[in-house]
């Protein structure tokens, strides 16, 4: 892996704006897909060590939903947005308008229903980072996965190959208008070598600390 530069809290304060847009993109674009009204918030904004990230989703055994998509341009590299099987469940529940609760396994249609959420809150956060810097990045057809979060991670770092020491994090929250669920997700953004330092000089920042 590729040593990612240290960030100061001037940087910080940029990824939380990074956030904050992409978490407005995404609260309009899922308030139209669930035809309801819903809250979103990003608790969690962060670079943090690529191998600390596992824990904050549950642990490598951990079953998940993963969605993925690899970007090409300015900033080669990979996203993801992954959900546990709680969150996972809960939101097909929400997208075929049942009784939370009633999904207990994950069928074909649960899945696409769950990846299409994923790639509207991947994608969300992408178009906060290209409105705040201007680079080129392209985003690949995504792809899902459910299975352990240690498994799906071992397969897409070989797909990759090599990637920075540290991974971008934004941990987020869903909260239905009246608060009666919670949904956890987090979004990933792994780069290649040099490519966290292009995003930074992309924001003005050009010798972080």
């Amino acid at each position: 892996m590729g040593k990612t530069p240290e960030l100061s809290s001037v940087h910080m304060d940029a990824l939380r704006e990074i956030s904050n847009i992409g978490m407005g993109n995404a609260v309009t674009s899922l308030a139209q897909l669930l035809n309801r009204r819903i809250s979103m918030s990003v608790p969690l904004a962060a670079f943090m060590p690529f191998e600390e990230t596992v824990g904050l989703v549950g642990g490598p055994e951990e079953l998940v939903s993963c969605v993925s998509v690899r970007l090409s341009g300015d900033v080669p590299g990979m996203v993801l947005f992954v959900f546990n099987s709680y969150s996972t469940l809960r939101l097909v529940d929400l997208l075929m308008g049942m009784e939370l609760g009633t999904t207990r396994e994950l069928d074909k249609m649960g899945q696409s229903a769950v990846m299409e959420v994923g790639n509207v809150l991947a994608g969300s956060f992408i178009s906060a980072i290209y409105s705040m810097t201007s680079l080129n990045m392209k985003s690949a057809v995504p792809m899902f996965a459910y299975d352990m979060l240690g498994a799906i991670l071992t397969s897409l770092m070989v797909a990759s190959g090599r990637t920075e020491d540290k991974a971008l994090v934004l941990e987020t929250r869903l909260f239905q208008d009246r608060g009666e669920f919670s949904i956890s997700g987090h979004f990933f953004m792994l780069t290649e070598p040099g490519s966290i330092q292009k995003l930074f000089d992309a924001l003005g920042f050009s010798d972080p600390q």
